[in-house]
């Protein structure tokens, strides 16, 4: 009988087995304001409809694989321009595998670079795809460092450049001009692709899709998952038709699965009711932040996504009780030195903010 742990040496890369897991909280009792979900639900009427169609939602045949209709109703309702096609991904997650497995390469450690903090994916997905990370630290406001974005973009020739916009986990909008620079230098010599991750384009009511016809390099990416549908797990990216083929090739066939479908089309049929709930959900922003901003010992950042970014003495701590008090945040306090003794907080129901905001001032005080 095999050692299973000389098994695992073995055959498991080393990188791999050192990699901590992504560990996702168990929620249940617990306010969870920790993953930037939308907190609302379709209304009763059209969750009834909905079960209907998910009823009837072919369960014994395999997807179609080219999920016209739903790409179709994406392009239409989400501003994806004329002429251009869109891939869909079990969230962005998918999406961001997909592109770096289209790049990395095997006759040399391809570089995914990225301005940090970021989105882990960024950093994970290129680490699983044999790619090399690079982390460009932003300046102490949370912007881009252009100097020292340019330099590494000369030094390290990276395959790929993620840009969150809005950024997580600051919840800023870097400056567009500049991103557009860096879109033109990755371009430079037909050599990088910048990728546009607008995950949070409900809330930050901007997007990057309208640049692509100017960029040839340009991916902009986006999750149904702030917008509401979570649950399903529903990403697109669009890009130059000739690039998304590529990209296309890498992904499975069948991806994305039909309830999915079912659920995502019957959604976009229905847009206003999201888009409205997105416009509930910033008018609480403003709401949280200055409530946030009014607490001794509270240092608020701007944000232009569905979750704000705060600092306090002894996150750690405050997070600790926060949990005692059955509040879930996410502590970030140890994810970048830029990021010391922050704390990022989603904006959820009237209710939710409230207890939240409550639950912060004990623990402050305390």
């Amino acid at each position: 009988m095999a050692n299973l742990d000389r098994l695992i040496a073995n055959t498991i890369r080393a990188d791999v087995r050192a990699v901590a897991n992504y560990i996702v909280a168990d929620a249940s009792g617990f306010i969870k304001l920790d993953a930037m979900e939308n907190p609302y639900q379709l209304p009763d009427a059209l969750r009834a409809e909905l079960g209907s169609r998910l009823a009837d939602a072919a369960l014994n045949r395999y997807p179609v694989p080219s999920y016209a209709r739903l790409k179709a109703a994406i392009c239409e309702e989400l501003g994806v321009p004329q002429g251009y096609d869109v891939i869909l991904g079990n969230g962005s997650d998918e999406l961001i595998s997909i592109i770096d497995m289209a790049t990395a390469r095997q006759d040399k450690r391809a570089v995914v670079l990225a301005p940090v903090p970021a989105f882990v994916m960024y950093q994970r997905s290129a680490q699983f795809a044999g790619m090399d990370f690079i982390g460009v630290p932003l300046t102490a406001d949370f912007q881009l460092d252009m100097p020292a974005m340019r330099a590494a973009i000369a030094q390290h020739e990276p395959a790929v450049l993620y840009l969150a916009y809005p950024n997580n986990p600051t919840g800023n909008l870097y400056d567009a001009a500049d991103m557009a620079e860096l879109i033109d230098l990755m371009g430079a010599n037909d050599k990088g692709i910048a990728v546009v991750d607008v995950a949070y384009e409900p809330f930050a009511q901007t997007s990057f899709m309208e640049h692509l016809p100017e960029f040839p390099n340009l991916v902009v990416m986006r999750t149904l998952s702030k917008l509401g549908l979570a649950g399903i797990r529903l990403g697109y990216m669009s890009a130059a038709p000739a690039l998304l083929a590529q990209f296309d090739k890498v992904r499975p066939p069948y991806n994305v699965n039909v309830l999915t479908q079912v659920a995502a089309e019957f959604a976009l049929e229905h847009i206003d009711i999201l888009d409205a709930q997105a416009d509930s959900i910033n008018a609480a922003r403003t709401q949280m932040s200055a409530a946030l901003a009014a607490i001794e010992g509270v240092e608020v950042f701007d944000s232009s996504a569905n979750f704000l970014l705060f600092r306090v003495a002894d996150s750690e701590s405050v997070t600790a009780k926060l949990v005692a008090a059955k509040v879930l945040v996410k502590n970030l306090g140890k994810m970048h030195g830029l990021l010391a003794n922050c704390i990022r907080v989603t904006v959820s129901t009237p209710d939710e903010n409230a207890a939240f905001l409550s639950a912060l001032t004990e623990a402050l005080k305390s």
